[in-house]
């Protein structure tokens, strides 16, 4: 065992995890540009479909990348202008009504409600509980660190409205060359499992997120409409609340469910738009499992559903609702690399030992009796 270690390769290790180390030190200290980059790998992957068709349609590649951007830049500043300032004045007009006394309020009127049909409840189980977790939520020690922390968001976000669609646009521009430009970093023994690797995770992925993001809009947009007709003023501001939710497979919708009950009853003070407002969001739950999902790419991971519970929690354990937001994308980039590199270590030549590569003999003839005259 020991004999087989040179001089040479152990230069190599050192190397190796010089590098790494390196790399893990560089991404730690640079963590916003990581996200960003990240950001832009994803917006290259929902928006490199539609310039392939552009491309294939006979238009410079170069000017289908500018045309589909200036485009997604104008939908999102016609967004920033139209639809954000309403939400905004909703969640204002929301958070001026969350006082302790109203969130007290509400809480004992849903306590009082659930103890007339469970009779079993103890008194003030929700109350003391909600009222507690308001006065940490409300504690005017923290408000500056609030303050600091929103105005590194601000900052954070004027950077990223610089970096992320510059980046989006070579990521789409030179992806084939950038792919190819690592690729050559991989020794030739791993290259077709790698490449085989990244074609199946960046296929998966893609599909993935431009299925989750139609699906959520459509979920949006219903859940805004359906609640508006239910009589909800908030309803924007919920509605879309809802369709980001519903990227989280089984707790998006019970957070549509909750989200809708308790503005329903801050509107009102009383429960008489409780049950429109949960019909609205059964609605569009309905709608969603009947109609979208089978229309568009089911966002299912391939995985059994308590799996996927399962990788929804540790997510939530890890990151809380970021780690729950991107729990199943790192789980299929994940299953995708295990069953990639299983098949691979079966099925390719050279990933063998020696001593598991058949040795092919000539087989020796067997003398014939001669035949008698």
């Amino acid at each position: 065992m020991f004999n087989n270690i040179t001089l040479e390769k152990i230069v190599k290790f050192i190397a190796s995890l010089a590098a790494l180390t390196l790399l893990a030190l560089v991404l730690y200290n640079y963590s916003n540009l990581v996200v960003y980059a990240i950001i832009a790998i994803l917006f290259s992957y929902l928006l490199d479909p539609l310039v392939n068709r552009m491309q294939s349609a006979g238009m410079n590649r170069t000017i289908a990348i500018s045309l589909t951007m200036a485009t997604v830049i104008l939908i999102i500043v016609w967004i920033s202008t139209s639809i954000i300032p309403i939400i905004a004045n909703q969640m204002a007009a929301l958070a001026g009504q969350l006082s302790m006394d109203n969130i007290r309020f509400i809480a004992q009127e849903i306590e009082n409600h659930l103890m007339d049909n469970f009779e079993f409840l103890p008194p003030g189980f929700l109350q003391d509980n909600v009222t507690q977790l308001s006065e940490n939520l409300f504690d005017t020690t923290r408000i500056t660190d609030i303050m600091a922390n929103l105005i590194g968001i601000f900052t954070n976000l004027f950077a990223a409205f610089l970096i992320i669609p510059f980046a989006t646009f070579f990521f789409l521009k030179d992806g084939s060359k950038i792919r190819r430009d690592l690729l050559q970093l991989v020794p030739n023994k791993y290259f077709e499992t790698t490449l085989s690797l990244i074609d199946k995770v960046e296929t998966r992925l893609g599909i993935y997120f431009r299925s989750v993001l139609l699906q959520s809009t459509l979920v949006a947009l219903t859940s805004w409409l359906f609640l508006s007709i239910a009589g909800l003023s908030n309803s924007a501001s919920v509605g879309i609340t809802i369709g980001v939710a519903n990227t989280i497979p089984y707790f998006g919708p019970i957070i549509g469910y909750l989200l809708s009950i308790v503005v329903s009853i801050i509107e009102t003070g009383d429960f008489s738009l409780v049950l429109p407002c949960l019909l609205a969001v059964l609605l569009v739950q309905i709608l969603d499992n009947v109609v979208f999902q089978p229309l568009i790419f089911s966002k299912s991971a391939d995985m059994h559903p308590v799996a996927i519970l399962f990788i929804i929690m540790v997510g939530a354990q890890t990151a809380g609702m970021l780690g729950m937001l991107v729990a199943i994308p790192i789980a299929t980039t994940l299953k995708i690399t295990f069953n990639q590199m299983r098949w691979s270590f079966n099925n390719y030549y050279v990933y063998r030992t020696d001593a598991q590569t058949p040795i092919i003999t000539s087989t020796p003839k067997t003398l014939e009796k001669p035949k008698e005259a």
